[in-house]
């Protein structure tokens, strides 16, 4: 994909995202931008399908919805709520160690910026990034796995790690995109440009697509 193919491809993919679901998380945001809740949504988000988060995001915000009401709750208590997320016992942990930090280091307030969030327990730089855009309306750049694959798939970028994507995308793509990027690839990824044999034939943006690494497509 050439550079200055981003702008067609961001306006197409605009249109395009309105017909599929938006991720959770982002609902969340729309609905109220509450910080602590993305932070706690994105955590259980992470290997999960979205539908499962979803779930298991209103049953524990209906126990508790902050970080002092959460740490009433036994981890007992959490892992109930939030199965069958990906990993829970271990998010039920670190969810209390998050909401203990919170009240030790910022009076409960969750931080606005990635170099104080990613010293939580279990957040890394996408959750970070979410975080920062979704609940504080900041530039960042948030990378998935989709995001790091498909920006690889088309040719903009040639990167091997997700942080090495994230990097290269805050040097090279242009800021009034960087928001809005995470949510138009996850749709496309989780629709269309899926990892084996992707729908290439229906994709709306395919004449820009250098479909690196494609073997097999539909």
């Amino acid at each position: 994909m050439k550079d200055s193919a981003i702008h067609p491809v961001v306006k197409i993919l605009r249109r395009a995202t309105r017909a599929w679901r938006t991720p959770y998380v982002t609902e969340l945001s729309q609905q109220r931008r509450a910080p602590f809740h993305i932070l706690i949504s994105t955590i259980l988000s992470l290997r999960t399908k979205d539908a499962v988060t979803a779930a298991a995001s209103q049953r524990l915000f209906a126990l508790a919805d902050t970080p002092a009401t959460i740490l009433k709750l036994t981890p007992r208590q959490i892992e109930r709520a939030i199965y069958p997320v990906g990993f829970y016992r271990v998010k039920a942990q670190n969810i209390l160690k998050v909401c203990r930090a919170l009240i030790d280091e910022s009076a409960g307030r969750v931080p606005d910026e990635i170099d104080a969030l990613v010293k939580l327990p279990g957040v890394g730089r996408k959750t970070a990034n979410l975080v920062v855009t979704l609940g504080f309306g900041k530039p960042g750049i948030c990378v998935d796995t989709h995001v790091h694959r498909i920006t690889n798939r088309w040719g903009y970028l040639q990167t091997k790690t997700p942080e090495q994507t994230e990097m290269a995308l805050r040097a090279k793509l242009p800021r009034a995109y960087w928001i809005e990027i995470n949510d138009e690839l996850v749709a496309l990824g989780q629709n269309i440009c899926h990892p084996v044999s992707p729908k290439c034939s229906i994709c709306p943006i395919r004449e820009y697509c250098d479909r690196i690494g494609v073997t097999r497509s539909r």
